[in-house]
């Protein structure tokens, strides 16, 4: 699998995301290869959804703790909005949302990350697990 280093300008104590491929990420030198919230600072957490056909609104509801004022959602592979009812508990709270597919979302969150933003990116791996390299 080709993976994709990016060098992010990373902020003592924010989650840069190192390099991304089609089955995962490294964020802070730990291997990622399923769903997963990056968000700014804190802990990296799973993100327990296997497949875009199974995102409920509870999926989303979980990044709202994080209190960002963007969540970069990677869709996958290619790009594919949720419906609006699953993104109503973020948007009940005026949390904004971008939806991109996942590699262009791993590279927006590091810009973001990168001006000091609190932003949190919810990527979506679907797929067997394998190393990113």
């Amino acid at each position: 699998m080709a993976a994709l280093k990016l060098q992010a300008d990373r902020i003592d104590g924010t989650n840069a995301i190192s390099r991304h491929g089609p089955d995962g990420v490294i964020v802070n030198g730990t291997q990622h290869t399923r769903s997963v919230i990056v968000p700014w600072t804190g802990d990296v957490t799973a993100w327990p959804v296997t497949s875009f056909e199974e995102l409920a609104a509870d999926h989303f509801a979980t990044l709202v703790g994080f209190k960002p004022e963007l969540v970069i959602f990677g869709s996958g592979r290619r790009i594919r909005f949720a419906s609006p009812a699953l993104l109503r508990p973020l948007m009940d709270q005026r949390i904004g949302i971008e939806t991109m597919d996942t590699a262009a979302a791993c590279r927006t969150y590091n810009v973001l990350l990168a001006e000091g933003r609190n932003v949190v990116a919810a990527l979506l791996f679907e797929g067997s697990a394998s190393s990113i390299g």
